[in-house]
């Protein structure tokens, strides 16, 4: 067997920790894994791989398919698994705070972790989402977070919270979320206020609000779940982008989003979270092995499926 595989089950990852199952004879033997539900679609396992192969590793990461009732269990099993650690995606980078035995402190306020790592049986919950977009809008656009005006759509939850409050933490000039759920929004621009002392703004993601922002925002980020699947709509109405923004959709699930069209569109530079999710990935990296990773390697490999 192979990571050809596209998942296993929590079932297998049981089993492994016991020294059983088809997990047992897989070569390179795992060390390192996605776990989610779903989780085929994840890009992680060929970009972490072509990181092994670079350092010349004998070891392979590969895809679990985990639901949140098999979540503590899993993350209980990679230990005596002989695991390095774990990618968390969907939808366990929330719950999965209350389930490690140590939090990064920024992870703690971010309200989601995304990697957990082992050290002496130990399991540690990080945050490289949040950087690594950080990383990755440095990339795209030649700027650094710190110097933008932002305006986070869907701004105060899942990714989207942890974007934020990595701003918060730049120090960017100005930051505004844009919610569904208004409460949420100022729920967490009272906790940033309190915790971090950066004021943050918060307005309903409608027509009449976005209109009045955007033309003080230089950075707009899509962290709602719009683009994900084929067909769907846009977070921003039809009009409101100009060649002046700078747009970011964290969605990588291939195509062009209708974000991405209305930005070309206006003339606006944008980019999708391709970047984002190499750079997060490279933290992650850095965390399991605790040396540089091998980041163009690891870009090569998202590349060729883009491709």
């Amino acid at each position: 067997m192979s990571n050809d595989a596209k998942f296993f089950s929590a079932a297998d990852f049981a089993l492994l920790a016991r020294g059983e199952g088809p997990l047992k004879t897989l070569q390179p033997p795992p060390r390192l894994a996605i776990f989610g539900d779903p989780v085929a679609h994840s890009a992680s396992p060929p970009m972490h791989n072509a990181a092994a192969r670079a350092r010349g590793m004998d070891l392979q990461f590969i895809r679990i398919l985990v639901s949140p009732e098999e979540l503590p269990g899993a993350l209980h099993n990679l230990a005596p698994a002989g695991f390095l650690g774990a990618s968390l995606t969907m939808p366990h980078k929330q719950k999965a705070m209350k389930m490690v035995d140590h939090l990064d402190d920024r992870a703690e306020i971010m309200g989601a972790i995304n990697t957990v790592s082992i050290r002496d049986g130990i399991i540690r919950g990080h945050n490289t989402d949040a950087p690594g977009f950080a990383a990755a809008v440095r990339e795209e656009f030649g700027i650094p977070l710190r110097d933008l005006r932002v305006l986070i759509l869907g701004g105060a939850g899942g990714a989207g919270r942890a974007i934020t409050v990595q701003c918060a933490l730049e120090g960017c000039p100005s930051i505004t979320i844009a919610n569904r759920n208004p409460a949420k929004g100022e729920s967490l621009a009272t906790e940033i206020r309190e915790s971090i002392g950066k004021e943050v703004a918060s307005l309903p993601l409608d027509l009449e609000n976005l209109r009045t922002t955007l033309s003080s925002v230089d950075l707009i980020i899509n962290a709602t779940p719009l683009g994900m699947k084929t067909g769907d709509s846009s977070p921003l109405s039809e009009g409101l982008l100009s060649s002046h923004h700078l747009v970011y959709d964290t969605v990588y699930s291939g195509g062009e989003t209708t974000l991405l069209r209305q930005s070309t569109e206006a003339g606006a530079r944008c980019a999708n979270g391709f970047s984002m999710l190499l750079h997060q990935g490279v933290l992650q990296n850095v965390l399991w092995f605790g040396e540089p990773a091998p980041i163009e390697n690891m870009r090569a490999a998202l590349t060729a499926l883009r491709n």
